[in-house]
């Protein structure tokens, strides 16, 4: 229990309001359904159509910032003291890395998202649609999307770090710029956006990849009450990831590395089971080689602006709201490391697991759909799920019923390693001031842990739409991206008035963190 002392330190402005909007919102999802979902839809219409460059804009900063970063003098910088040595290996700090951020809808997208692009006009004309659906998949989780975690990891590891602020929060990261502001209104906002931009993430990828989850340990066990079966495996995430958050970071640190272990046998089952691997690896081949010559015309141009409002826009506000726990996670396991460490580090972990993700289980699918085993993209427009169908897809393989058994585990495990890190982080923003060598109660994890879930089951038992829960990522990402350019700006204030008080003292002061 919380202790008088502890009480004091609770900054109840960043736990009370929280916890009354989502109830309410909760309820209002569920008491009307419909209404919400034109709400919802008429909301995201708006933001797509006329701010549609604003999300495209904010991914391009994020990317162009990190390589200038990376490969100028500032690389140099070690996040710490010149005696700091990592404090994990290398290959450690790598899972940690992907766990963190990649939760179990990996799995998900990775095993469909070709096929959610298959009626695009975009993707139609072309002479080989399949394999562009692939392409357009390995960007919406390429380097632009991990730009958003690895710089801001940078922003916060330098701020815990170097400048030594032990007030792990969005506002801080902001301070160099607005100041003693950020102890007043201004800094509550800040936390404010940042608090449900991660309830609305958690949210977005409950609602999204659980119902896959549900119909695997549905067609293992016969289970048959798909509503149940969801709710009682959502509390069983929640304990997994409570009791890992709480024993702390040796717990998170071993159950990422059982994650990333399971996500590994699965792909390698499904590449060696299928029977597939050749066009596998010839089909993820050529996906590469378009997505090297194509990226710069997608990244900077509107190719389509129909399927750039329903996806590009989409995935950019996904990756966003996400961007307020796992950075911080990042950057508290990054010390004695250096910036261009953490960014190109950052991105080849990063883009190594969610690429072999990509690679292997979308061309499973892709592989039975050319061959005539699975029309999936006929069984979607009949109107069937993405999950059943992924199901059909899995039980295509020679042993399937191993490949499910890995699939829940792998998913269970994703969602228990980024929800314990996620736990570990939110919980500090409830606190007025905690140093970095501090951890939030027990009670606090616990409580954050069940607010977490009180949306995703609302969105779960009203059976809300695919698009209204894309709706709620891209109109929360809104104010949340204001933030992530603010906190890039305050970063490049900080560390080049610090570089320049360096040269200034001539190696005196300050100068140590440099080296």
């Amino acid at each position: 229990m919380f202790s008088k002392e502890n009480l004091k330190k609770i900054d109840w402005v960043l736990v009370i309001i929280p916890i009354v909007a989502v109830i309410i919102l909760s309820a209002i999802l569920i008491g009307y359904p419909s209404e919400s979902h034109i709400f919802l839809q008429n909301c995201r219409n708006f933001l797509t159509n006329k701010l549609m460059y604003y999300y495209l804009i904010v991914g391009l900063v994020f990317l162009l910032s990190t390589l200038f970063l990376g490969f100028t003098k500032w690389g140099k910088t070690k996040l710490g003291d010149k005696q700091d040595r990592p404090e994990y290996s290398t290959l450690k700090w790598g899972m940690m890395i992907f766990t963190s951020t990649m939760s179990a809808d990996i799995i998900f997208y990775s095993l469909c998202e070709w096929m959610m692009y298959a009626n695009e006009p975009l993707i139609k004309q072309s002479p080989d649609s399949l394999n562009l659906s692939l392409t357009y998949s390995l960007f919406h989780w390429g380097p632009i999307a991990w730009s958003f975690y690895i710089m801001l990891a940078v922003a916060f590891g330098y701020m815990i770090y170097v400048t030594k602020n032990n007030k792990q929060k969005f506002s801080e990261a902001c301070r160099p710029l607005f100041g003693k502001l950020i102890d007043s209104w201004l800094g509550k906002i800040i936390d404010l956006v940042a608090i449900f931009s991660l309830v609305a993430a958690t949210a977005t990828t409950f609602s999204m990849s659980m119902p896959l989850l549900t119909a695997a340990v549905k067609t293992m066990t016969g289970f048959g009450n798909i509503k149940i079966l969801s709710v009682t495996l959502i509390i069983l995430v929640v304990a997994i990831y409570l009791i890992a958050s709480v024993i702390g970071m040796k717990a998170i640190s071993r159950l990422s590395m059982i994650a990333f272990s399971f996500l590994g046998l699965l792909l390698l089952f499904v590449l060696f089971d299928s029977g597939s691997a050749s066009f596998i690896i010839g089909s993820s081949a050529k996906a590469l080689g378009n997505l090297v010559v194509k990226f710069i015309p997608m990244a900077a141009t509107v190719e389509n602006a129909q399927f750039t409002q329903n996806w590009t826009v989409y995935y950019w506000a996904y990756w966003m709201v996400w961007c307020v726990a796992t950075p911080f996670f990042i950057g508290s396991i990054s010390k004695g490391r250096t910036i261009r460490n953490v960014i190109f580090g950052g991105y080849f972990w990063g883009l190594l697991g969610t690429y072999l993700s990509f690679f292997i289980l979308s061309n499973l699918g892709i592989s039975r759909q050319i061959s005539g085993v699975i029309n999936a993209v006929k069984l979607i427009n009949n109107g069937d799920s993405y999950a059943d169908v992924i199901v059909m897809i899995m039980k295509t393989l020679s042993h399937y019923q191993v490949g499910l058994i890995l699939l829940i585990l792998a998913m269970i495990g994703l969602y228990s390693t980024v929800f314990d890190s996620i736990t570990m982080v939110i919980s500090k923003y409830s606190y007025r001031s905690l140093a970095l060598s501090e951890e939030p109660s027990r009670l606090m994890r616990s409580f954050w842990a069940i607010v977490f879930v009180l949306l995703p089951l609302a969105l779960i038992i009203t059976g809300t739409s695919f698009t209204s829960i894309q709706s709620v990522a891209i109109i929360v990402a809104f104010p949340t991206g204001i933030v992530m350019l603010l906190i890039v700006v305050s970063f490049w204030c900080s560390i080049v008035g610090i570089k320049r008080k360096k040269e200034r003292n001539d190696r005196e002061g300050n100068s140590t963190i440099f080296y």
